[in-house]
């Protein structure tokens, strides 16, 4: 049995999760809806399946991935849970705390799957992060994700748009919501704030600091842990990941039974295994990893961010 998909909103990264879906070895893509018609008409001709207006696309599916501009979904994502069809929503989960909750507890009420595009919780160098040793003791976080100025999602802040990504993880890594969120951050070239840097203070008294552009000079994913008994690196693009740790493989000059592990891993379609979560959350019931509380966590932490920025 497949998992007949609609995919709603035909552009950058829509195209890809219609691709997927066509491919994907528990999904049929059944429909691909835009609003710009041609736009739909093209990645569905790609992908090989027909172009729907909104209504039908929603008919002929068991669940839509719903992939249009922020401000949209929430009007979608309303229309797919009210049809009964499971919900996949790219994040953020909605553009309000308001929104996201209604659109929880309608999915609640309906008894149907609504998972959240956080893609990075599928990739597989946040899974090394999540089995290196030592990240339990962590104290402190430090996330950098910055890359060059695109035409692209614009109509919200960095923070919604790349920063969110490293909230969704070191939220994640901490297991707890923040108490406390500083920021600042800057408009550039858009009418939103382009590259942002946010505190966040967590209950335990431990700490994050997460920056993120999209004006930047050039590429750079990075994340530092700080714990007790060391400190974890990991270079995101170089496919790196380093930690000096009690008995660490590789002993350190002037730190007595301290030593470097080093780690790499193989990469794999973290956007086909986000893609095989959902099919399995619809046909198996098994729980999807990232959740509406998860995705509702996400935005929270977002939007005091741009709250604080101001």
């Amino acid at each position: 049995m497949k998992l007949r998909v609609a995919v709603l909103g035909a552009g950058h990264f829509g195209r890809f999760h219609a691709l997927k879906a066509a491919k994907g070895p528990r999904t049929e893509l059944v429909a691909v809806h835009d609003a710009d018609p041609a736009r739909a008409a093209a990645v569905a001709a790609e992908a090989g399946a027909p172009a729907m207006e909104l209504d039908a696309a929603i008919a002929v599916a068991d669940a839509a991935i719903v992939a249009a501009p922020t401000r949209f979904h929430f009007a979608l994502g309303q229309a797919v849970l009210r049809a009964g069809r499971h919900l996949f929503m790219e994040k953020p989960l909605a553009a309000t705390l308001a929104e996201a909750d209604a659109l929880a507890a309608l999915a609640a009420e309906r008894g149907r799957v609504l998972q959240v595009g956080h893609i990075e919780r599928f990739s597989a160098a946040f899974r090394a992060v999540v089995a290196a040793p030592g990240r339990q003791d962590a104290v402190s976080w430090e996330a950098m994700r910055a890359a060059p100025f695109r035409p692209r999602s614009l109509d919200v802040s960095v923070v919604l748009d790349l920063m969110i990504h490293d909230i969704d993880l070191v939220l994640t890594l901490a297991g707890e919501e923040p108490a406390e969120v500083q920021a600042v951050g800057a408009r550039v070239v858009s009418d939103h704030p382009d590259f942002a840097v946010a505190r966040l203070r967590f209950p335990s008294g431990r700490a994050a600091v997460i920056t993120a552009s999209r004006v930047s000079l050039a590429m750079e994913r990075r994340l530092r842990v700080l714990g007790r008994e060391g400190e974890m690196a990991v270079d995101f693009l170089g496919r790196s990941l380093a930690v000096l740790r009690r008995g660490g493989a590789e002993p350190v000059a002037n730190m007595p039974a301290h030593g470097i592990d080093r780690a790499t891993w193989t990469d794999h379609d973290s956007l086909e295994a986000e893609q095989a979560g959902f099919a399995a959350a619809c046909l198996d019931g098994v729980p999807p990893e990232v959740d509406a509380a998860a995705g509702r966590r996400a935005l929270a932490a977002a939007l005091a961010v741009e709250a604080a920025i101001g």
